[in-house]
């Protein structure tokens, strides 16, 4: 009753995807270990070392586009979270070394990956001005918070939904959180 050829290309084809969704797992995990590793050095200033592991990062990005493609890796959401994170500690970068928020030129990041990051971005720009504030660096504040509208500017005319719709609402708190920084440590000079 069963054609049994059917079966074994059933099981074959399962077993490869499997096996490719494991490996792509492995890989994405270690990239988003190291991109929120990346993230944590560029916080403590240690911008050479985190551009050097930017270019590692870029490579397996590469390995693993060359070797599933890209709408194999897109499907697995261990990767699109890996990419995302990839996504938000370069923004941090770009900004930190006085650039524009830009494509990531080699990389073939998906339109979700990018406003995920950039959206988290701001969260990460809160964690720069608290820690710069701590410093007594506080003009940082008034750029940080520059830097934060110019993103919340941009990100309302997407009418985001779902997931990024999330990652949109947290940021507009983080607007409101520099905001409110802005205005302490306005009152208290």
């Amino acid at each position: 009753m069963l054609n049994k050829k059917f079966i074994a290309q059933l099981k074959k084809d399962y077993s490869t995807n499997e096996g490719e969704r494991r490996q792509i797992g492995s890989w994405s995990n270690g990239i988003l270990h190291d991109a929120k590793r990346i993230t944590f050095a560029l916080h403590r200033g240690e911008i050479k070392p985190a551009a050097e592991k930017f270019k590692e990062l870029e490579s397996i990005f590469e390995r693993m586009e060359k070797k599933f493609g890209l709408a194999r890796i897109n499907g697995e959401g261990s990767y699109r979270a890996a990419a995302e994170e990839y996504a938000e500690a370069k923004m941090l970068y770009l900004i930190l070394t006085g650039q524009k928020l830009d494509k990531i030129k080699g990389l073939k990041l998906t339109y979700d990956a990018y406003l995920g990051g950039i959206c988290d971005l701001t969260g990460e720009l809160i964690r720069y001005a608290t820690n710069e504030a701590a410093a007594g660096n506080f003009g940082k504040i008034k750029e940080t918070k520059k830097i934060i509208n110019e993103i919340l500017k941009e990100l309302v005319d997407f009418d985001l939904t779902g997931y990024l719709r999330t990652k949109y609402d947290q940021a507009r708190g983080n607007l409101r959180k520099i905001e409110q920084m802005d205005y302490e440590i306005n009152i208290r000079q």
